[in-house]
């Protein structure tokens, strides 16, 4: 029963929860980022090229259809070798528009952080602290 305690006291710390609700909502975030640049973004810029851009491809190879030859031996098909630049670019504009939320999210969270910090430099000791510096400078003497 040791081993199962100790597992439930680590799972429950509160650093492990937050990462884990932290990495949800970062897989949903992910999911509507993904869906504006597919639905919303891609379109757009698609529409300079005439094309659905996550659909846009670089053949470098055409593929060609199972067929027989002509001594009636099949011939095997042969894949279509193609670089999917649009599907790149997607990724790429969901990447960055994950990192610039991330960017202003942290921005956000150290400025806070800062704030609280100088407001308890600025306020001083509290009472407790300052009743035990008192305690300890009475004991030096």
């Amino acid at each position: 029963m040791g081993f199962i305690k100790e597992f439930k006291d680590f799972a429950m710390k509160g650093n492990l929860v937050d990462i884990s609700v932290a990495f949800v909502m970062g897989g949903a975030f992910g999911k509507l980022v993904s869906s504006l640049t597919d639905g919303i973004i891609a379109p757009l810029i698609g529409m300079i090229g005439g094309a659905d851009l996550n659909k846009d491809v670089w053949v470098i190879q055409k593929g060609v259809a199972a067929s027989k030859d002509a001594t009636g031996k099949e011939v095997a098909a042969i894949q279509e070798v193609v670089i999917k630049w649009g599907e790149f670019l997607s990724t790429g504009i969901n990447f960055i528009i994950v990192a610039f939320v991330m960017f202003i999210l942290i921005k956000g969270l150290n400025a806070m952080k800062k704030k609280h910090a100088d407001a308890q430099v600025a306020a001083g000791p509290s009472s407790t602290d300052a009743l035990l510096m008192e305690i300890r400078d009475s004991l030096k003497k």
